[in-house]
């Protein structure tokens, strides 16, 4: 018993100290637990084929999939609109909405959606993902009291009274309690937990993609020689194909997209072909977008009866014009030793190797146009599928893309039909979910594998959008809450607990049943914290006399109020590296907080469910 006191000690001081990374101090803990005889190696390494763990994991790229579709950009932008550029207002915001999506999703699923929605909205409200996500994990355990499925230790202790021959608690009973408790967690946060949250700078900072489009557009004179055209029923182009033509060596013009209208709209929808290809079929009414010198453009509208669609190319429409969730933009500098030196291209020109199109230049500055001899030191501004601009420099040496053309494509907010297989296949976990079709680990998996099956998330990018830190974190704290329960310093704590305040008052016990908890649920997974304390407050009540509902509701709460450390819950653990938070971040901030929920349910607890 000693030792795991000491190994348990050591732990939480590392964790304190901030030297190693989390998830390194939960490996050192975990294989002291080996090397001290207090686990086998099966237990050792349960939490590595827990499910908890593959359902965390799982929910990240499901993430991944929601950021990579536009639904995050879109989001973050319409949360920063209804803040009105107000942060505390923000704050409110993204604390409700991750409290009230959590009553009805995993705690999990929430944040893991919540996340990268709210570290968009930071950047770009002018403040640091730090004033916000530890509130949405907050939040989201607080939500997790609305509802009976809201987090497993309500149904825990639920059962645990249908066990033991009393009545359950009904699906929105909880809410009595949730609802107050989510108004405090709103007002702490709105005026006190906003001063108290830490203002820490990370690496995670959105790229500014309106900025930097209206920059290249600006300084490279992109919106010059653009043109819209749409085939006439009168010309030649229709039904013939993009590689019939030779637009380009011919003709010297580059088509850019192609938008098919139906002036019959029970004909189909609009589609758009934002890269026409050699096989891509023409038909009447399309409208193209292409790139020429006016001279060329208007052979071009000569020879094949095309029509001119006025269109002023402002910032705002070019941006639609040029970029979605599939294409997109970047900066390219030629380097001396590139392969392109010296060669003569003209802009609009398709790299076929590299499937993307040099739409713009520059040299020292100044915009270039026509035929370019290319210089080392030459910048250009290319056009293609997100994945061919990031595959680029492998293709060609000596060529360096400026910025990072992923996280470009993450702050594209226009919708795709991508966007909406993510949306339902999101939504399609929350039923699952909810109506327990299947085991929260399956489900999650099911759905992140839709998400790479259906191009959301590319295969090769999946794994990239797990945070590993925060999951190996947890799968290697696991064995710490086996540890102590198997050791029985667990249920030591709770007896003597028991025995010292049963006899005061109901209140009393009350008190040091939520101390008890909440203390066990700063390191313990909240559910093995639940099953723990569950008998214990059962068996209390029943020696008193006294109704275990109270004291089963103080059991739920308790169980979700790991504010201290970023261990207690995973929701705490999925923000910690987004957030550049340490150990001292959570006792600061959720010190008060946790003693705010003590003190209303010692309060409302027994005005609501009589002792």
């Amino acid at each position: 018993m000693t030792t795991i006191l000491v190994i348990l000690v050591i732990t939480i001081i590392l964790f304190v100290w901030g030297k190693f990374p989390p998830d390194v101090v939960a490996l050192m803990s975990m294989l002291s637990l080996y090397l001290t005889g207090i686990l086998d190696i099966t237990e050792t390494l349960i939490g590595f084929s827990n499910s908890t763990v593959i359902m965390i994991a799982a929910l990240f790229i499901i993430g991944e999939g929601l950021s990579r579709t536009g639904w995050t950009a879109l989001a973050g932008q319409r949360f920063v609109k209804w803040a009105k550029s107000s942060v505390p207002r923000l704050l409110v915001i993204v604390t409700l909405g991750s409290s009230l999506l959590s009553g009805f999703v995993s705690n999990t699923g929430t944040v893991a959606a919540l996340l990268p929605v709210t570290v968009t909205a930071a950047w770009n409200a002018g403040t640091l993902p730090s004033k916000l996500l530890m509130p949405v994990a907050f939040g989201s355990n607080t939500g997790g009291l609305l509802t009976l499925t809201g987090t497993p230790p309500n149904i825990i202790a639920s059962n645990a009274l249908v066990e033991n021959g009393f009545e359950g608690f009904s699906f929105f009973e909880f809410g009595l309690i949730g609802l107050p408790l989510l108004l405090i967690s709103i007002l702490y946060f709105r005026y006190v937990g906003y001063r108290l949250l830490p203002s820490h700078t990370t690496k995670n900072k959105p790229m500014a993609l309106d900025q930097e489009m209206h920059k290249w557009i600006e300084n490279y004179s992109i919106g010059d020689n653009i043109y819209r055209l749409r085939i006439r029923s009168m010309s030649q182009l229709i039904n013939t194909k993009v590689g019939d033509w030779d637009f380009e060596d011919v003709h010297n013009v580059s088509l850019m997209r192609l938008k098919r209208r139906h002036p019959n709209p029970l004909q189909g929808i609009h589609q758009f072909v934002e890269l026409p290809a050699l096989e891509t079929e023409m038909r009447y009414h399309d409208i193209i977008t292409v790139k020429g010198t006016a001279a060329d453009v208007d052979k071009l509208i000569l020879k094949f009866s095309l029509g001119v669609l006025p269109w002023k190319p402002e910032k705002d429409l070019l941006k639609k014009e040029l970029i979605n969730q599939e294409v997109g933009l970047a900066e390219m500098i030629i380097t001396p030793k590139s392969v392109f030196v010296g060669k003569t291209l003209p802009l609009g020109h398709y790299l076929k190797q590299a499937g993307v199109q040099l739409l713009a230049a520059s040299r020292h500055n100044r915009p270039l146009s026509g035929k370019i001899k290319i210089e080392a030191g030459d910048a250009f501004i290319i056009r293609g599928q997100w994945e061919n601009i990031e595959a680029l420099t492998s293709m060609y040496d000596n060529l360096v893309i400026s910025g990072s053309p992923e996280a470009l494509s993450k702050n594209v907010d226009e919708l795709t039909p991508r966007s909406y297989i993510a949306l339902g296949t999101l939504v399609l976990m929350i039923v699952l979910l909810v109506f327990k079709i299947l085991p929260g680990a399956i489900a999650a998996l099911a759905c992140a594998g839709i998400m790479m099956l259906t191009g959301c998330v590319p295969i090769s990018k999946a794994y990239k959008g797990i945070s590993w830190t925060s999951v190996v974190m947890i799968a290697a704290m696991i064995p710490m809450g086996l540890a102590l329960q198997k050791t029985g310093v667990a249920q030591l704590a709770a007896n003597g607990l028991v025995e010292a305040l049963g006899s005061i008052h109901p209140t009393a016990l009350l008190a040091g049943i939520f101390l008890l908890t909440t203390t066990f649920s700063q390191t313990i997974n909240n559910s093995a914290t639940a099953v723990l304390m569950a008998p214990i407050a059962i068996m209390a009540s029943t020696t008193l006399g006294v109704s275990p509902k109270p004291f089963m509701i103080a059991v739920a709460i308790s169980a979700s109020t790991a504010f201290l450390t970023p261990v207690g819950t995973t929701t705490n653990a999925m923000v910690l590296s987004s957030g550049g938070y340490n150990f001292m971040d959570y006792v600061k901030v959720g010190g008060p907080l946790l003693l705010l929920f003590f003190i209303a349910t010692l309060i409302l607890v027994p005005a609501i469910w009589s002792f």
